[in-house]
C-alpha cells in the first residue's frame, strides 16, 4: 500500500481533521501511544537480531530451530521456496524498515554488509514477482533512503549509488523473462543462466499468475527513472497492457492464471486476493508514483466491477469472469485484508470500514487472520504466516478516519503477536490458528512490512526521520519517491478528464472520481459515522452467520451448489442429469461422482457440471480436515514458557484431548527401547511423565499400552523417517491393531522428525522439558493449567452437517497404522481424467501445500 500523500496534495490535513470528530468512546493518550510505539520497537529488534545472530546470511530464519533456512538444504517446500535466492533475503527486505523506524546507525550497518555480502549472480531458480517485490524492490527502497540520510547531512556521506548499481545488475537479470510473445514474464528465472541456456533449468514454463506478471511496473519504473535506462519500465508497461487487453470485456474483470504465450485465461475464477491482488493495487500506484492517467482509467474500469459483483459487503467472494453473478468458491483468502487499504487510497472509506470490521471480527475469534476462511467464518486452512496484509489496511483507516478504534486493533495485533507467535529465537508462523501450532517459519515480509505499518500507527511526526507523504509503499512496504513522477520516462502523458474517466469507467458514484484519494461527501455530518459502520458487523462472525445478500442484477437462478446437495432428492439428481453428473453407490457405502461433459443437455450445462464437481472436490477435502483436527504439543518450561508450539497428529484411541479442558501436563522422558515395542525397562522414569517413543517395529496402540503400563500419563510418538516434518508431510491419525482399546486412557500424539528434534534437543539441553498435550495452546500470557476456551460451533455447521449427511464422505482406508482417504470424484470430458481435476485442485493446492507463486 501507500502513504496517503499523493498527487493531490491535500489529503493528509484534511482526512484527519475530519477524521478527527469520528472517533468515539476513550481516545488512546499519547503515554499509550508511545508505549506501544516503543513495544513495536522491541518486538522488531526480538525478530531482527535473531535473523543476524542465528541465520545471516541466509535467507531467512526458522525461528524453532534457531537457525537460517538456506535452500537445497532444508526440505523443499515447493513454488514458496522460490522467493529464496541464496541473496540474504530477509536483510536487504528489511534495509527500508530500519530507516522507518529511525534507525538510521543499524541501517547504514546494514547497507554495508549488503554491498560486501551479497551476490546476485547465483546459479539459482527464483520466482521473478517474489524477487522483483523483495529484492529488487528492497534494493530501491534502500536506495531512496540512503539518498534521503546522505541529504540530511548527518549519515552515509559516503554512499554512491551502490545499491542502485546492485539493483540495476539485478533488472538485468530479470529482464530475459520478459521475452515472450505477449510480453508476459516467465515466471521463474535462473539469475545466473537465465532461461533458455541449457543449465538455466527453467524456461518451459507457460501459466503465470495474474498478479505476478502484473506487479512490475513500480519497481520496473521506478528502477528506469533512477538509472535513465527506459528499458525496464518499457517492459513492465507491454505487460500490463496485455494484461489490460485480455481483460474479460462484458464483465471488466480478469482471471487468476493466464497463459503467458497464448493469452488464455488457464483459471478464470477472478477474487481481489491472491493470484491478483497487487494487479489492482500497482495499477492505482502506477498513477500516483509515474502520472499516467491511463493507469487510473483501467484502475476505475476494474473497481467498477469489483464493487459490482465481487463485493458483498462486508464479504469479498470470488467470481467466474465470464458469469460474474456465479460465485466461484465459498471461502475467501487472507490475502484480500488488503483491499480496505487500496480502498482507503481510492477514497471509498464505507466499504474500507465494512471489510476490515469483518476481518477484525474473525481476527478475534482465532487470534490471526486464517489462510483462508468460509463464507460462514469458519477456518478453511488454518496456516498464518505471519501476514501484514491487516496491519497494513488498519494502518490506512486510522490515517485516514483519525478514529482511536483503529490504535486499538493494532494494539490486539501487537499483543497476539507477543502471546501466540513470539519464540526464543523470534516469531513463528502458525501452523494452525485452531491449535496454535508453529512452523518453523519467518518469512522476509514480517520484517520488511508488519513493523512498518504496526510503527507508523503509533508514531508520531517526530519520531520519524522524514515525511513519509513524500514517498509511496509498493505492496511489499519499500520507498519510493514521489519525486520520480518528474524524472525522465518513456511513454506519452494523456490529459483525460475526471468526467471521461467516469464514462469510460461507467460509474454512477461522485466518490468514484480520480483524486487519490477523494474524500468529498464520504464524512456526512455524523461524528459516529465509521462506528456507524462497523457495528451492525461486529455480530456477524459469532452469531448471525450471514449469508452473502441478494446480487444487485437481475439474471438467471444460479445452477446447483455443492453446499446444498442432497443425494435424495429427485429434483437435484436430475439436475445432476442435465449437467452430465451421475451418481454411483459404491459398495463401501461411499458414493462416487463421475461427469461425462459429452452427456450434458447443453455446454452451459457441461459448464455448471465441471463447476459443481469442482465444488464438491472443495468440499470433500474440507469436511475431511474437520475430521482430522491436528493437536497441539506445546513446551511450556524454561526458557520456552510456552512460545513453543508443535503441530501434532492425534490418535484414535486413548484420551481424546479435544473433549478434554486440563490436557495432559508433565515433564518429557525417553522411553526405553526407545521403540516401545517391549516391556519397558525405566518405569521408574516414565513414571507420572510424557514419554518419548519412537515410530516403528510395532502398532501404535502397542506403544500406548507399553508407556501407560510403565505409568506414563502420555505419550509422544516421534517419526523416524530422518528430516520429515509437517511442514512437508500431511498429518494423519494413527489407527488401532484391530482390537479393542478401550483399554487404553491416556492421550498419544505423533510428532514428524522435524518437530520432534525440538523436544529432544531440548531435552539433551535443558534436561528437564516439560510440556503440555491438549488440543490447542493455551494463552502464554496465563496460567497454561487453565482450560483454553473452546471455539464456539456456528449455526451454518450444524447446518452443513446435516447437508452432509444425504452426501455420506468418502470412507477411510487403513494402510498400516495410518488412516488415509480419497474423495471418490472423477471426471471424463474424453480426456485423462486427472489432466482435467488438475486444474481445480489448483485452488486447494495453493494454500494446502503453499506452493502458488503468491503465497
Amino acid at each position: 500500500m501507500t502513504t496517503l500523500g499523493c498527487r493531490a496534495g491535500w489529503l493528509g490535513s484534511t482526512v484527519l481533521l475530519l477524521g478527527a470528530l469520528l472517533g468515539l468512546g476513550h481516545a488512546m493518550t499519547k503515554e499509550e501511544r508511545h508505549k506501544l510505539r516503543d513495544q513495536v520497537l522491541e518486538m522488531f529488534d526480538h525478530a531482527y537480531q535473531n535473523y543476524m545472530d542465528h541465520a545471516y546470511p541466509a535467507d531467512e530464519l526458522m525461528p524453532l530451530t534457531c537457525r537460517g533456512r538456506v535452500r537445497g538444504l532444508e526440505p523443499s517446500r515447493g513454488d514458496v521456496d522460490d522467493a529464496l535466492g541464496k541473496f540474504s533475503l530477509t536483510l536487504i527486505d528489511t534495509m527500508d524498515t530500519l530507516a522507518v523506524l529511525n534507525k538510521p546507525v543499524e541501517f547504514e550497518e546494514a547497507v554495508r554488509r549488503v554491498l560486501r555480502d551479497v551476490r546476485l549472480d547465483n546459479d539459482i531458480v527464483v520466482s521473478v514477482f517474489e524477487t522483483n517485490i523483495r529484492v529488487l524492490g528492497g534494493l530501491l527502497g534502500g536506495h531512496s533512503m540512503a539518498l534521503m540520510l546522505r541529504d540530511g547531512g548527518r549519515y552515509m556521506p559516503w554512499y554512491q549509488d551502490e545499491l542502485l548499481s546492485m539493483a540495476k545488475e539485478l533488472g538485468l537479470r530479470l529482464l530475459p523473462a520478459f521475452n515472450t510473445s505477449s510480453g508476459l514474464p516467465y515466471p521463474r528465472i535462473n539469475l545466473k543462466h537465465g532461461l533458455h541456456n541449457p543449465e538455466s533449468r527453467t524456461g518451459t514454463e507457460t501459466d503465470t499468475c495474474t498478479a505476478c506478471a502484473g506487479t512490475m511496473i513500480l519497481e520496473f519504473a521506478a528502477l528506469s527513472r533512477f538509472t535513465g535506462e527506459p528499458v525496464f519500465e518499457a517492459h513492465a508497461r507491454r505487460a500490463l497492457d496485455f494484461l489490460w487487453e485480455k481483460r474479460q470485456r462484458n464483465s471488466n474483470l480478469v482471471g487468476t492464471t493466464i497463459n503467458i504465450h497464448t493469452g488464455d485465461w488457464v483459471r478464470r475464477d477472478s477474487g481481489v486476493g491472491a493470484g491478483i491482488d497487487s494487479y489492482y493495487e500497482y495499477l492505482l500506484k502506477a498513477y500516483i508514483l509515474l502520472g499516467d492517467d491511463s493507469y487510473l482509467e483501467r484502475f476505475n474500469t476494474h473497481y467498477s466491477s469489483i464493487m459490482k459483483y465481487i463485493s458483498q459487503p462486508p464479504l469479498l467472494l470470488d467470481v467466474h469472469i465470464h458469469k460474474p453473478l456465479l460465485n466461484a468458491r465459498t471461502w475467501m483468502d487472507s490475502l484480500l485484508a488488503f483491499f480496505p487499504g487500496l480502498q482507503v487510497l481510492k477514497g471509498d472509506i464505507k466499504p474500507a470500514i465494512e471489510t476490515h470490521e469483518m476481518l477484525y471480527q474473525v481476527i478475534k475469534k482465532h487470534n490471526f487472520l486464517p489462510e483462508a476462511f468460509t463464507t460462514d467464518f469458519r477456518v478453511h486452512w488454518g496456516q498464518h504466516p505471519l501476514r501484514p496484509e491487516f496491519a497494513e489496511s488498519t494502518y490506512f483507516l486510522y490515517k485516514a478516519t483519525g478514529d482511536p478504534y483503529y490504535l486499538e486493533t493494532g494494539k490486539t495485533i501487537l499483543e497476539n503477536l507477543n502471546k501466540f507467535a513470539r519464540v526464543p529465537c523470534g516469531f513463528a508462523a502458525m501452523k494452525d490458528v485452531r491449535t496454535g501450532s508453529h512452523e518453523d517459519r519467518m518469512d522476509s515480509f514480517f520484517l520488511a512490512e508488519m513493523f512498518k505499518y504496526l510503527f507508523l500507527l503509533f508514531a508520531d511526526k517526530e519520531d520519524l526521520l522524514f515525511d513519509m507523504d513524500h514517498y509511496l509503499f509498493t505492496t511489499e512496504a519499500h520507498l519510493l519517491p514521489l519525486s520520480l513522477s518528474t524524472c525522465n520516462h518513456t511513454g506519452t502523458r494523456r490529459n483525460t478528464t475526471a468526467q471521461e474517466l467516469l464514462d469510460l469507467a461507467d460509474l454512477d458514484d461522485s466518490n468514484f472520481d480520480w483524486s487519490c484519494p477523494n474524500t468529498q461527501g464520504l464524512f456526512p455530518n455524523n461524528p459516529a459515522f465509521a462506528h456507524s459502520i462497523r457495528e451492525p458487523i461486529k455480530n456477524a462472525v459469532d452469531k448471525s452467520c450471514p449469508r452473502p445478500g441478494p446480487r444487485r442484477d437481475s439474471g438467471p437462478q444460479p445452477p446447483l451448489r455443492a453446499r446444498d446437495f442432497m443425494a435424495n432428492s429427485p429434483e437435484q439428481l436430475e439436475l445432476l442429469r442435465r449437467m452430465g453428473v451421475s451418481l454411483i453407490h459404491l459398495k463401501d457405502g461411499r458414493v462416487q461422482l463421475v461427469q461425462h461433459a459429452t452427456q450434458a443437455d447443453s455446454a452451459v450445462d457441461a459448464e455448471d457440471g465441471l463447476r459443481f464437481m469442482q465444488e464438491m472436490i472443495e468440499l470433500s477435502s474440507q469436511q475431511q480436515k474437520e475430521q482430522l483436527p491436528p493437536r497441539a504439543v506445546q513446551i511450556i518450561s524454561h526458557p520456552f514458557f510456552g512460545r513453543v508450539v508443535l503441530t501434532a497428529g492425534p490418535a484414535q484411541f486413548g484420551l481424546d484431548l479435544f473433549k478434554s479442558n486440563a490436557g495432559a501436563r508433565g515433564s518429557v522422558a525417553l522411553t526405553e527401547p526407545f521403540n516401545g515395542c517391549s516391556k519397558v525397562t525405566n518405569p521408574d522414569v516414565l513414571a507420572g511423565r510424557i514419554a518419548l517413543v519412537q515410530r516403528g517395529q510395532c502398532m501404535f496402540a502397542e506403544k500406548a499400552r507399553s508407556i501407560q503400563l510403565a505409568g506414563a500419563i502420555g505419550g509422544i510418538v516421534i517419526d523416524d523417517n530422518e528430516g520429515s516434518s509437517s511442514d512437508t508431510a500431511p498429518l494423519f491419525q494413527m489407527a488401532g491393531d484391530g482390537k479393542s482399546t478401550d483399554d487404553i486412557t491416556i492421550p498419544l500424539l505423533f510428532l514428524f522428525n522435524k518437530e520432534g528434534k525440538i523436544i529432544l534437543d531440548a531435552l539433551k539441553e535443558y534436561r528437564e522439558v516439560e510440556v503440555l498435550l491438549s488440543d490447542r495452546a493455551r494463552d502464554r500470557g496465563a496460567d497454561t493449567e487453565s482450560p483454553a476456551s473452546k471455539p464456539e460451533e456456528s449455526c451454518s455447521a450444524v447446518e452443513r452437517g446435516e447437508r452432509a449427511a444425504n452426501l455420506p464422505l468418502p470412507g477411510t482406508q487403513q494402510e498400516e497404522e495410518a488412516v488415509d482417504t480419497e474423495t471418490g470424484l472423477q471426471g471424463d470430458t474424453g480426456q485423462d481424467p486427472e489432466s482435467i481435476l488438475s486444474d481445480w485442485r489448483e485452488d486447494l493446492e495453493a494454500f494446502q501445500q503453499m506452493e502458488k507463486d503468491e503465497l
